[in-house]
C-alpha cells in the first residue's frame, strides 16, 4: 500500500531530483521515485529548504522526466533486514540480495546510520588479535575492536594481504573464531572475484556476509553499501555476541562519491574539491567499529584506502589517521624489492598496541623486542640515505652492520608467503634472530634478563 504520492519534479540535477517540499519530511528520509512506467527507484532526502527537498537516487535517472514522475516520501530512515541468515550471503550496495537466494528470512529491520554509541557503554580494547603476519602481530598489533586501516596505493597487494588476514585472524588464547562483513565499493569485477575465491577456496565463505557494489554500478550507491556492511556487523556483534571482521575496500571510492554528491549539491569545496564535512562522514563509519559492555561480541574494523599518488597527506589517508588507532601503510619500494607484505616499518602504527601485549596476552619480550626493531629500523633507514650520498663503502663499520641488520630484518621477518600462518612465538623469535646483527651493547631498548633468556640461546647454536 502506496502513502501520499506527490506528482511532478521541479527539476532533475543528474541523480539528484529537486521536488517541492511537502510537511513531515525529514533529513535522509527514504523516498520512492516512480517513472511513467511505475518502475520504481528508491533515493533519500539530502537537503531540505522552505519550499523544496533534494533527493538522491540510488540508480540510474534514465526515464525520469519532471511533468510524468512522482515521489512517494516512505516516511522512515534506510533500513536492513537482518537476521542469522546473513552468514554466507552476498549482497548489493543497498542491502539486496544478489546471490539468486531471495530474502532475508527475519522480523528485524535495522536503520542503516546506525545508533550512537554512549562512550560510557564502550570497553576499552585489549584483546590480541594474531593474523599470522609478523609486520602486523610483532610491530604493529591488531586488537579486538580496534580500526586499523591499510593505507595503499596503487598496483600495492592490499587485497591479497587483506584476504590473508580474513583467513588467519584470531583471537590468541581463544576458540571463538571471526565471521567477517566484507564490503566492497567502486572495484572492478576481477577484484571482487579474487576475494570470492578465495573466501571460497579457504572455507570461510559461509563465514562471511558480502556488500559488492562494483565499479559499474551507480556511484552513489557506494555511500550506503558501508552503511549495510556496518548494520549487519552491528547486528552480529551485538544480537548474536560474535567477533566480526569489517573489511572495507576501497574507502578512496567512496570518498570520492561524497566529493561527487557535494559537488552536485553546491557546497562550497575544502581541501582538494572534497566537503568540508569528509572528517565527520567518515567518522560516522569508522567510530561504529569498538566492543560494547553486556555484549561479548566486537566490531574490528580494517578499512582500506588507496592513497593518490602514493600521498599520504592526501585529505582521505590524512583525515583517516586522525580517527583510527593507527594505521599499516604498503611500501612501494619494498614492493619493488620483492618483499611481501610489503609494510612500511616506520610510518605504520597501532595506538592500542601497548595495551594488548605482554605477559599473559602475548609474550614478556614482545614490547622491548618491538621497540628495539623500530629503532634499529630507523638507523638502517639513516645508513641508506648516507649511502646514497657517498657510497656504501664509506661508511662506517657501524653503519654497514646496520645495513646488514635491515637486509636480514625485510627478507627474515617482513617477508613471507601469502600462506604463510607464523604465530607470535615464531614472530618474535625471527625477531631475536635479526638482531643477532646488532651489537649487543646497542640492543638499549630491551631488557638485559630477556637478553640472556631469548638472544643468547641463538648465539650459542651457531657456535
Amino acid at each position: 500500500m502506496r502513502g501520499i504520492e506527490y506528482r511532478g519534479l521541479s527539476r532533475i540535477e543528474g541523480p539528484v531530483v529537486i521536488t517541492e517540499r511537502v510537511r513531515n519530511v525529514g533529513f535522509n528520509e527514504v523516498v520512492a521515485v516512480y517513472d511513467r512506467e511505475e518502475r520504481r527507484r528508491l533515493g533519500r532526502v539530502i537537503d531540505l529548504s522552505k519550499d523544496w527537498a533534494a533527493v538522491q537516487i540510488f540508480g540510474s535517472n534514465a526515464g525520469l522526466s519532471a511533468e510524468d514522475a512522482y515521489v512517494e516520501f516512505l516516511g522512515k530512515p534506510m533500513t536492513m533486514r537482518v537476521g542469522p541468515g546473513l552468514l554466507g550471503r552476498v549482497f548489493n550496495g543497498l542491502g539486496e540480495p544478489i546471490d539468486g537466494y531471495g530474502d532475508i528470512f527475519s522480523s528485524i529491520c535495522l536503520d542503516v546510520n546506525g545508533l550512537p554509541i554512549n562512550p560510557y557503554a564502550r570497553v576499552y580494547p585489549r584483546d590480541f588479535i594474531q593474523t599470522g603476519i609478523s609486520a602486523i602481530d610483532g610491530m604493529n598489533t591488531l586488537i579486538r575492536g580496534q580500526k586499523l586501516p591499510i593505507f595503499s596505493g596503487n598496483g600495492l597487494p592490499h587485497n591479497r594481504l587483506a584476504a590473508q588476514i580474513v583467513r588467519q585472524a584470531k583471537i590468541l588464547n581463544s576458540d571463538e573464531s571471526f565471521v567477517v562483513v566484507f564490503c566492497a565499493m567502486g572495484v572492478k569485477y576481477d577484484v571482487a572475484r579474487f576475494f570470492l575465491d578465495d573466501f571460497e577456496k579457504s572455507g570461510v565463505l559461509s563465514n562471511v556476509v558480502v556488500f559488492l557494489s562494483l565499479a559499474d554500478a551507480p556511484s552513489l550507491e557506494r555511500l550506503i553499501a558501508p552503511r549495510c556492511a556496518l548494520t549487519s556487523a552491528e547486528y552480529l556483534a551485538y544480537h548474536e555476541n560474535m567477533h566480526v571482521l569489517v573489511v572495507m575496500t576501497d574507502m578512496t571510492n567512496y570518498c570520492e562519491a561524497l566529493r561527487e554528491v557535494s559537488s552536485i549539491r553546491g557546497e562550497v569545496p575544502s581541501r582538494k574539491g572534497y566537503p568540508g564535512y569528509l572528517y565527520s562522514d567518515l567518522a560516522s563509519l569508522y567510530e561504529r567499529a569498538g566492543k560494547i559492555v553486556d555484549s561479548s561480541g566486537s566490531i574490528t574494523q580494517i578499512p582500506i584506502l588507496t592513497m593518490p599518488n602514493d600521498d599520504i597527506s592526501h585529505p582521505i589517508p590524512d583525515l583517516s589517521g586522525y580517527i583510527t588507532e593507527g594505521q599499516i601503510v604498503l611500501d612501494r619500494e619494498l614492493s619493488q624489492k620483492g618483499v611481501y607484505p610489503p609494510v612500511a616499518g616506520l610510518p605504520s602504527l597501532s595506538r592500542l598496541m601497548k595495551d594488548g601485549i605482554g605477559p599473559g596476552m602475548t609474550r614478556e619480550d614482545h614490547k622491548d623486542v618491538s621497540s628495539q626493531l623500530f629503532a634499529a629500523y630507523s638507523k638502517v633507514k639513516q645508513a641508506r640515505n648516507l649511502s646514497s650520498i657517498i657510497g656504501e663503502e664509506e661508511l662506517s663499520a657501524g653503519d654497514k652492520q646496520y645495513l646488514k641488520f635491515g637486509e636480514k630484518f625485510e627478507q627474515l621477518f617482513l617477508s613471507q608467503g601469502e600462506t604463510e600462518n607464523r604465530s607470535i612465538e615464531r614472530t618474535l623469535d625471527l625477531g631475536w634472530t635479526a638482531l643477532t646483527e646488532i651489537p649487543r651493547d646497542e640492543l638499549l631498548r630491551i631488557k638485559s634478563e630477556f637478553i640472556n633468556k631469548y638472544l643468547d640461546p641463538i648465539l650459542k647454536s651457531r657456535n
